[in-house]
């Protein structure tokens, strides 16, 4: 067994243990894409709770995304500001609307459903502020595409466990989590590995001695229980 087929052999069991803590988990349509975009890119570098307010504020102060587009890009700092770096976000969302709304016509992304999965991340990725998580999470929670989103707790959790060699940045690390975890399970196991990550494999103090991983687990095999 080489080493990435060792890292794919975790998944199975991994995930059972995850589905018997966590319970089972469909995907349902949720927000449109547009939404998932604009609240992806509202939701780097802060948390869920600041980008929820911040995208909130946002729907209820203007009507559309075109006005949006048309506020005043000190407006709509203002408007965002709980979710940090409003300078950098606000003139962002505005110039990703922009281009959309110039090659599309319309204010509406629905067409990458139809697209390959390489072909839509692509578009997704080119569009300035973007990058392969925001890409994966409008494809795999607006449309159920089989795109893997990596944020801190999968990268995290995922090198902890080691389904991720530990060099590995979250940027590279998609494509690995996509060739690791079945196409179908995307959606559920990135749930997971979040909820993992919050509950017991903290960044800070991980709570290893209850962790129902930890005999899978490469980190507390190699360091606490060697």
């Amino acid at each position: 067994m080489n080493d990435f087929e060792r890292r794919k052999a975790k998944y199975q069991p991994v995930a059972q243990i995850l589905r018997d803590v966590y319970g089972e988990l469909t995907w349902h349509p949720g927000q449109s894409a547009m939404d998932e975009l604009v609240s992806c890119i509202l939701s780097q570098n802060t948390n869920d709770t600041n980008r929820d307010k911040a995208f909130a504020a946002l729907k209820a102060r203007y009507p559309d995304w075109q006005a949006v587009v048309d506020a005043p890009t000190d407006d709509l700092i203002e408007t965002i500001r709980s979710a940090g770096l409003a300078n950098q976000k606000a003139p962002r969302i505005q110039r990703a609307l922009e281009r959309i709304y110039r090659e599309r016509g319309e204010y509406n992304i629905d067409f990458l459903n139809e697209l390959p999965l390489d072909e839509a991340r692509d578009w997704l990725i080119s569009i300035d502020g973007v990058g392969p998580k925001t890409a994966a999470i409008v494809l795999c929670f607006a449309f159920n595409r089989p795109a893997f989103p990596v944020d801190t707790h999968v990268h995290r959790v995922g090198k902890r466990i080691g389904f991720l060699p530990e060099n590995i940045s979250a940027e590279k690390a998609h494509p690995f989590m996509e060739a690791i975890v079945p196409p179908e399970d995307h959606y559920a196991f990135h749930i997971y590995l979040i909820r993992h990550g919050r509950d017991t494999c903290r960044a800070r103090n991980p709570m290893c001695a209850r962790c129902p991983l930890k005999n899978y687990c490469d980190d507390y095999q190699s360091t606490i229980n060697p």
